[in-house]
């Protein structure tokens, strides 16, 4: 996953606090180098996965709310997700 890419559409597609653009693009990059979306679903993750999974949210949650919603759902169906949510009390930058 080109991570850039991905930062890309994720500020495009999603209004929000920019400092976290690149802490979910880093945990999407994580979770697709850790090979467990492909073991699970048969698929590489792409940036076009994490769009369209992350545009399901509700539309009143920001981009980390959008992913942990996202990464929930995986870890309720499929389990071993939760390690690459997104803490904002700590991942978010000063």
């Amino acid at each position: 996953m080109d991570r850039q890419e991905l930062e890309r559409e994720l500020r495009e597609t999603f209004d929000g606090d920019p400092a976290l653009v690149p802490v979910v693009a880093r945990q999407a990059r994580d979770l697709s180098e850790s090979e467990q979306f492909a073991t699970d679903f048969g698929d590489e993750l792409t940036v076009a996965d994490v769009i369209r999974n992350l545009a399901d949210a509700p539309d009143d949650y920001g981009l980390a709310e959008r992913w942990n919603w996202w990464l929930g759902a995986l870890d309720l169906s499929h389990g071993g997700y939760a390690r690459f949510s997104v803490r904002q009390d700590i991942d978010t930058p000063s």
